[in-house]
């Protein structure tokens, strides 16, 4: 382990909180049988984790990233993937297209480690997302991730990655994915794709949107459906909670 990765995992156990992750254990379904299933947590909150990886933001490197996402612990894991967004960032910085498409490789060779609904959420996007905005030929690559029938984290990242082409406003990747996932048997799916829906909706894809609803609207899963008609006037949503 290096001396970033080190220092990093020790400020993240001394932030630890015993009570704090018996709260997010909780949080996070790490019971048998949870989708979360035997996750450990030091109890460190998402705010404190951010604080001490923006302190080595400009001198960590992948070796670094590989180290700490090969933690036990789901906040060094986080901690780990936090700071590849910041290599990222420095690479598209510096305009280096090789520095990017290594990050973005990197990434996706190591989804596996996100192995929890934040571990995707917030990185997915900021990576993976922002990539495909510039780089169309790769999108086939969300097809191929929402196809991995069983991996449930890269079913959720070929959805949610969508979020960064939405913010471009573009939406046939995200309605292409949401289509594929349509009928996903796991929640964490049907509110990914829901999520997604609403914000393409909220942000400029409002037509794609009501389309979209109007198609698959009493067919949808209904967590699905309620999430992605959460911004729309009561009436219009009691309107399709009725359909469904």
């Amino acid at each position: 382990m290096s001396s970033i990765s080190e220092s990093i995992e020790r400020q993240l156990r001394e932030a630890g909180s015993p009570e704090q992750a018996a709260i997010l254990m909780r949080f996070f379904k790490t019971g048998p049988g949870e989708y979360g299933e035997g996750d450990r947590f030091l109890g460190v909150r998402v705010p404190q984790t951010r604080a001490i990886v923006k302190k080595y933001r400009k001198e960590a490197e992948i070796d670094d990233v590989r180290s700490l996402i090969d933690s036990e612990w789901h906040e060094v894991r986080l901690a780990g993937f936090l700071l590849l967004i910041e290599i990222y960032d420095r690479a598209v910085r510096k305009r280096d297209e090789a520095a990017q498409r290594f990050a973005v490789d990197f990434y996706l060779s190591v989804i596996g480690r996100g192995n929890n609904w934040d571990l995707v959420d917030l990185v997915a996007p900021k990576i993976f997302g922002r990539w495909l905005v510039n780089h169309p030929e790769d999108r086939v690559l969300l097809d191929q991730l929402a196809d991995m029938e069983g991996r449930l984290w890269h079913q959720r990242v070929a959805i949610v990655a969508t979020f960064g082409l939405i913010y471009a406003g573009e939406y046939a990747d995200t309605l292409r994915i949401a289509r594929k996932l349509l009928h996903h048997e796991h929640d964490l799916i049907h509110k990914a794709v829901g999520w997604m829906l609403r914000e393409m909706g909220k942000r400029g894809g409002d037509r794609e949107h009501i389309d979209f609803l109007e198609q698959y609207c009493t067919t949808m899963p209904r967590t699905m459906l309620r999430y992605a008609i959460e911004h729309l006037p009561e009436e219009q949503r009691q309107e399709y909670l009725r359909r469904k």
